[in-house]
Formats: structure tokens, sequence, C-alpha cells
């Protein structure tokens, strides 16, 4: 029986993560294993995620691109996907993106095509992620219209030979870049995104900065990245 397994990195997502795990769906004919990384919380979130029957990993360097690093060292399934564990990104599209992963090789949740809950992204939010995607789309010529979508599905075979660096949040932007790098095709849906219960931990203007130099510096860095 083919494994699929959904890491959530989670810092402090003690209000949201019972949610996302209650809501990822039944995957006939696949075996499923829920991963959350728990990335140094000081509240309940590692507890809530073993009662609700997931495996937690420890990572105590914060950071989302630490906490998924260290999760695909261990992870081992025909399928990963990986999504925020703050109830933003709705855990039914799965199913459809597991489909669309017999086709591409990474699928990903596209915000910016689909609906967004009112007051989930601002206004200078969603403008700054389409420049990013636009920019993305223009470095490496894929067909990507989010670029910093925290919702990803990947075949098996492409983790091993991803070497990330990233420590926060332009892990999003390295993973564009090496998976374009590495001839990889990719494939994305429209997704419902939704408000947050908890507080947001990015800089929007500080990120964008660091999003768009890792993009750049990514292309063009001798041996890939």
């Amino acid at each position: 029986m083919n494994k699929v397994a959904i890491i959530l990195p989670a810092l402090n997502e003690a209000e949201a993560i019972g949610d996302v795990i209650d809501e990822i769906p039944i995957l006939e004919g696949y075996q499923v294993e829920v991963l959350v990384v728990d990335n140094g919380s000081t509240d309940h979130t590692a507890e809530i995620a073993l009662e609700k029957g997931a495996t937690v990993i420890t990572e105590h360097r914060r950071g989302k691109g630490r906490a998924m690093r260290t999760a695909f060292e261990q992870v081992k399934a025909d399928f990963v996907f990986m999504l925020d564990a703050d109830y933003t990104y709705p855990a039914t599209y799965i199913p459809e993106m597991l489909k669309l992963l017999k086709k591409y090789s990474v699928v990903t949740g596209s915000r910016l095509k689909g609906a967004r809950e009112q007051g989930a992204m601002g206004r200078w939010t969603v403008i700054g992620n389409r420049i990013l995607s636009l920019l993305a789309r223009i470095l490496y010529k894929m067909p990507i219209t989010d670029v910093c979508t925290g919702y990803w599905g990947f075949r098996s075979e492409v983790i091993p030979r991803l070497n990330l660096t990233a420590t926060n949040f332009t892990l999003e932007a390295e993973l564009l870049s090496q998976v374009a790098k590495l001839g990889y095709s990719i494939g994305e849906i429209p997704i419902h995104y939704r408000c947050s219960p908890t507080s947001s931990k990015l800089n929007p203007v500080g990120d964008a900065v660091k999003i768009a130099l890792k993009l750049i510096t990514a292309k063009f860095i001798k041996n890939g990245w």
C-alpha cells in the first residue's frame, strides 16, 4: 500500500493544530501518517497533536525552513505534503493534489488563483505575492501563481534531491528554485484560503525582500544553489 505523509510545521499552534489534523481526509488505498514538527512551541501544540494521533518531531531551532528540513530528513513515504498548521489551508484539497501528483512531480495550492476569506490576506500582501510570483515565473519559466504558498505536495523521489538551506520563510522560494533547476514538473490548483485563528509570524515587508533576494540569488548561484 502506498504511503502518504502530511507534514505540519508548527510553532505555538495549540488553537489550530487539532482542527487541522481533524480535517485531513481519509485517503482510500493509502496509509496516511501525520507528522507535526514542533518548532519550539511554548504552548500545548505537541500534546494536542499526540492526542490526535500524529507523530511529533521536535526541532528546537526555530524557523519554518529548519522545521521542514528536519522533517524531510526523516520522512519516508510515496507522496509527501506540507501545509501550515494554522488552519489557513484546508486539508480537504489533499485528494485532488494527490491525483495531480500522478501527472506532476510537485503540486502546489494557489491562494491567488482561488478564493480568499475576507481578511485572510491584506491588499498589499496580495500585491506583494503577485509581484514575487511574477518574478519567479520570469526567472524559472515555471507556471506558478503563488510562490509563497504554504501548501505543497511532492512525489517521493523529489525529497532526497533537495538541498535546502533556508531557515525561515524563504523556504518556498528555495523549494521552487530547486524544483525548477532539477527539471521537475509542477502543477497547481486553486484553493480557498482562510483567516488564521493565531497571530501571523510573518514580517510582510522584510520577508518579501528576503524572498525576492532568494529567488534571484538561487537562480544564478553556481552548481544550482
